[in-house]
């Protein structure tokens, strides 16, 4: 044995090179930690960057208005359709409001377009934000990757409308991870729920609720961005064995969840239920947030229901785009991208150098022109032919037989004037329909049936009809069980009232209009 002190005795630590890089595993665990910082940026930079705007708005805090625009658009968009630009920012109006309640309601809408255009990155080329990070390799040699990523994204809609989607980044920013997979974050966070909800902790719940909203969102836009891979070209999917097994996964997972939020729905309205009355405030708050619970899990259970839906449209859609693309062939040449290949290269360069390029360019951008060959056979056809005599202006019009059409209508047009200024109530509260029918016998004999018809056609008020029109006052009628006394109807005595309609939903319902 070789005492410590003797010649050949050399420490381990001292023996042994420079440290070889970590495993492959914990590589990868601190790249996607550096990816879940990289996602994260675009917020804290919105802070950093507020001072460049011309004005005072230190006041505000950025980064909470963009992680309130990244949960709405996330609750707003549908399965096939996203969040309305417009309704996103009328939304976050009041959180920007709350920041700084002495300011202008023109600052607050700019403070929040300014939040949500940046989201979307909308100066960028591509509109998506980029990080650098290092890795090790199996040899040990550290490389730079790239990590392109996007907040919030605009899609096309139907009719010309664009929509604006969360991406997987901007989910994990919220419920704080990164590539986590989706069915066994879901399960952890129903499992984690139940266990608040039967421990009595609601407001930890809620937050653990909200969480497997988020999670349920995640999975429909996997399945989503799938199926429109599908469409763009089946060949790109795999629709042989990845797939059907992630449907049938999927499937599993929805009728697990269903059974499980159903329980947890229960429980939870057991809860809200049996809390005790009184002035306690903590048991008012308790009550509060059950019924908040209550909502957020309806709403799982509603997205869930509908993820099923299109899970089951998925084998159908597969087998019809398969026929549609099966005579499709493949596209002989790529595109040209004009901005990397062309107007790029070009802007450093002179005009001299950058016109000569331009112009072969052009000169075979524009693409083939066939020669016109003429034939002995059709120029001596067109040689023979006579000429066509045409009229200067065209065939002569038959001259129309205009009918004067009679005038059938029961009611003038002074008797609907006088029976809208009597149901034009501005100032005055509601009126029953029997003072109203007596008021109009006094002025005309039949205009008692033109106020009850316009009465009750108030009784269903077409209310996106008059926000799409841009009306602000909207007339309606109310049956309240009290039964009409009068010499020529019978019926209900309804309650004739106007209501306002509100200003932020007309705009929001002429904006989808367009």
């Amino acid at each position: 044995m070789t005492s410590p002190a003797s010649p050949e005795f050399v420490p381990p630590q001292l023996s042994a090179g420079p440290r070889p890089a970590q495993g492959p595993a914990a590589d990868e665990g601190l790249a996607r930690r550096l990816r879940a910082l990289a996602c994260t940026a675009p917020l804290h930079d919105l802070d950093t960057r507020k001072a460049n705007l011309a004005g005072e708005y230190s006041i505000y805090a950025m980064a909470e208005v963009a992680l309130s625009a990244i949960d709405l658009v996330t609750l707003n968009m549908d399965f096939d359709t996203g969040a309305d630009h417009e309704q996103i920012v009328a939304r976050l109006l009041p959180r920007v409001a709350a920041q700084a309640p002495r300011r202008p309601a023109a600052e607050h809408e700019r403070v929040a377009r300014w939040v949500l255009e940046n989201l979307i990155n909308v100066g960028s080329v591509d509109r998506g934000f980029r990080a650098v990070y290092g890795t090790f390799g199996t040899d040990g040699v550290y490389t730079r990757r790239d990590y392109d990523f996007k907040l919030i994204e605009e899609v096309p809609g139907h009719g010309g409308s664009v929509y604006l989607r969360t991406t997987d980044e901007a989910v994990n920013v919220l419920v704080g991870a990164l590539d986590t997979d989706v069915t066994s974050a879901q399960i952890a966070a129903e499992v984690k729920l139940e266990v608040l909800i039967n421990r009595g902790r609601l407001a930890d719940a809620q937050l653990a609720a909200e969480q497997a909203r988020y999670r349920t969102v995640q999975y429909a836009e996997t399945l989503r961005r799938t199926l429109e891979a599908t469409r763009r070209n089946v060949r790109a999917v795999d629709w042989l064995n990845a797939v059907p097994d992630m449907i049938d996964e999927a499937l599993d997972h929805v009728a697990d969840r269903y059974r499980h939020e159903n329980a947890i729905l229960t429980n939870i309205r057991k809860a809200r239920d049996e809390a005790e009355t009184g002035n306690d405030p903590r048991t008012a708050e308790h009550k509060r947030r059950a019924a908040e619970l209550v909502d957020i899990v309806k709403d799982c259970i509603r997205r869930h229901t509908q993820l099923q839906s299109r899970l089951l449209e998925a084998g159908p859609l597969f087998r019809a785009e398969q026929d549609r693309q099966a005579f499709a062939g493949p596209s002989g040449r790529t595109g040209l991208d004009l901005y990397g290949q062309l107007v790029a290269p070009l802007l450093p360069l002179p005009v001299e150098q950058a016109t000569r390029v331009t112009d072969a360019f052009f000169a075979r951008g524009t693409g083939l022109r066939t020669p016109v060959s003429v034939r002995v056979g059709d120029l001596i056809d067109l040689l023979l032919t006579p000429p066509v005599e045409r009229d200067h202006l065209g065939a002569e019009m038959p001259e129309p037989d205009l009918i004067a059409t009679p005038d059938d209508s029961r009611f003038s047009e002074e008797q609907l004037a006088s029976a809208m200024e009597l149901l034009t109530l501005e100032h005055d509260a509601p009126r029953r329909l029997s003072g109203l029918l007596a008021e109009a016998r006094l002025r005309d004999p039949e205009l008692p049936y033109l106020v009850i018809l316009l009465a009750i056609h108030a009784a269903s008020p077409p209310v996106g009809t008059a926000y799409r029109q841009g009306e602000e006052r909207l007339l309606f009628a109310v049956d309240d069980g009290t039964p009409l006394h009068d010499p020529e109807f019978g019926g209900a005595d309804l309650i004739v009232g106007t209501a306002l309609l509100d200003a932020a939903g007309m705009t929001a319902a002429r904006t989808e209009a367009a």
